[in-house]
């Protein structure tokens, strides 16, 4: 039987990182809204509270009924969950004079106690509060101060009096999910290994070898269908599938023109090596066709959206004894289309549900993983590494990365852009150290620590790239002795960990002069190389 440890969301931006946290210990988690407690999970065998944007004095504040699983398991309130638990025992919180947030050091630690069990003292946590404790409810103690906050950490051994004291409960004012937290890591593990007593089963050789026997007894003797994009989580689905049901699995890959330079040839090649039975459509000249003269940019989507199921139907249709549709919808993508009320606030194309007509069921191999997760997995199905640190790309392609209305010469120009741009970082290595390293590694990428330091690519080291055509801009150059009036291409390339935020990455001077340089004297179209330093929000990481 497998354990889980649940997160309870209160709407807090960290609370996917908290459960990224519990997976890399090898534990299963699961995120549910803050109202959502399972009912008779006998799996169950610790729940987290997470941080909130709300006071626990708002009308508005989310709640929830401790007693469901207070005295039944484990439970650490992290931040708004903290002071929930303090606010709901009969403790005190308060508006404080000076609000806490950034750094800020552990200045007094019990490390007797199971929580911070191997923990330095000073360490440093990361804080992000407005109100505090100001009082613990009765049958608790302070385990943690910092110089402005008595109570960082306070914990019962018997919460409600009980006398089982295998159910303690911890609260911390502090996010030990953040790199910041310099020992977040450690409590956490304290928390999920020693306290809740996690067996660690979780990981990518275990998902594979259980993944494949549900996959079997799911889908028996029937037959399913795979739309392929040349994306990490499509193809990752794909091999997991093919090893649990082989040739009965038909894959389908439609080409609507606006995919990277070789982009078609070169996955359905590697498709090939994978033994993956592949059906490739070059559905281009249809897509042109409908999308010649439009310029806005959801006009633009939705044609595209529409095409593409128009296309995929077709060939769809002609696999008559078809009774499933896989997808490689992963955990984030269902986290992120519902909050915590239950509201629909972001629709995925892969979560969206299935067209009408399509008379299929859902099959879903990757919807618990996380994209870090998703890439381990690949790697465990042995798959070439090229195809698991893709980049995410989006559905339309270069079309939302052409401003203006969309042709053939259009995408040519920025195919050749972009096929530069990417090669650039692929190609240039930078060593990273200290933080920097651990990112990275936390991230799943392949590198050997060598005194201190590792070694990787600008690829390897951002979350995405890519470049933008300004079609709707004419920019004046000099060639030679000659005027020229043509387009300005912009570079993007962004560090994130889940795309729900992200920041613009600071690549080398000395590479941007490289590429820009490149970019300008082999690809006619362009004089004009621009590097994009806008963060998410409150810009987009597409530009349409």
């Amino acid at each position: 039987m497998q354990q889980k440890i649940i997160i309870l969301d209160f709407g807090s931006q960290t609370t996917q990182l908290i459960g990224r946290r519990v997976r890399e210990l090898d534990t299963f988690c699961e995120i549910l809204p803050y109202n959502k407690f399972p009912k008779d999970d006998s799996t169950v065998i610790g729940v987290i509270l997470s941080g909130s944007p709300f006071s626990v004095h708002d009308p508005e504040a989310f709640q929830v009924d401790l007693t469901q699983f207070v005295g039944r398991v484990p439970v650490l309130g992290i931040c708004y969950g903290a002071q929930y638990i303090s606010h709901a025992l009969g403790g005190k919180v308060e508006k404080t004079d000076s609000r806490e947030y950034g750094r800020a050091n552990l200045e007094t630690v019990d490390t007797k106690n199971p929580l911070f069990c191997g923990f330095e003292q000073h360490s440093q946590v990361w804080m992000s509060h407005g109100d505090t404790v100001t009082a613990i409810p009765d049958g608790f103690e302070c385990i943690a101060s910092t110089k402005d906050v008595k109570y960082a950490a306070f914990y019962s051994a018997s919460p409600f009096g009980k006398a089982d004291k295998s159910s303690p409960m911890f609260a911390v004012q502090f996010h030990p999910e953040v790199f910041h937290s310099l020992q977040g890591t450690l409590l956490l593990k304290n928390f999920v290994v020693d306290v809740c007593g996690s067996r660690q089963e979780w990981s990518a050789a275990s998902f594979v070898d259980t993944t494949v026997a549900e996959l079997k007894q799911q889908l028996c003797e029937d037959r399913v269908i795979l739309g392929l994009s040349g994306g990490v989580d499509s193809s990752v689905a794909a091999v997991l599938l093919n090893r649990a049901i082989g040739d009965r699995l038909t894959c389908i890959f439609v080409n609507h023109g606006m995919l990277r330079k070789d982009e078609f040839s070169q996955v359905m090649e590697d498709y090939r090596c994978l033994g993956l039975n592949v059906i490739g459509v070059d559905a281009s000249k249809k897509f042109f066709d409908d999308l010649a003269g439009v310029t806005d940019p959801e006009q633009k989507r939705k044609i595209i959206g529409r095409d593409f199921v128009e296309v995929f139907n077709e060939q769809a249709k002609k696999i008559t004894d078809a009774r499933w549709l896989a997808q490689g919808t992963i955990y984030p993508d269902r986290i992120e289309s519902l909050n915590i009320t239950g509201k629909v606030i972001k629709s995925h194309h892969n979560v969206g549900g299935l067209p009408k007509e399509m008379n299929l069921q859902l099959c879903e191999p990757l919807k618990w993983l996380f994209k870090d997760e998703v890439r381990r997995v690949g790697r465990q199905l042995g798959m070439p590494e090229h195809l698991i640190t893709r980049h995410p790309f989006p559905g339309p392609g270069l079309a939302v990365r052409i401003l203006g209305d969309i042709t053939r010469e259009k995408v040519r120009v920025l195919q050749e852009a972009d096929d530069i741009y990417i090669r650039g970082l692929r190609n240039y290595k930078v060593k990273l150290s200290g933080e920097e390293a651990r990112k990275v590694l936390a991230a799943g990428v392949p590198a050997q620590m060598q005194d201190g330091e590792i070694e990787v690519s600008l690829y390897d080291q951002i979350w995405q790239a890519g470049a933008v055509l300004l079609s709707t801009v004419r920019s004046v150059g000099v060639m030679g002795d000659e005027r020229t009036y043509e387009n300005p291409v912009a570079l993007r390339a962004v560090t994130s960990s889940d795309a729900m935020t992200a920041d613009w990455a600071h690549l080398p001077y000395d590479f941007l002069a490289k590429v820009s340089n490149e970019i300008i004297n082999k690809v006619r179209g362009v004089n004009r190389v621009c590097y994009d330093i806008s963060s998410k929000p409150p810009a987009t990481i597409e530009w349409e």
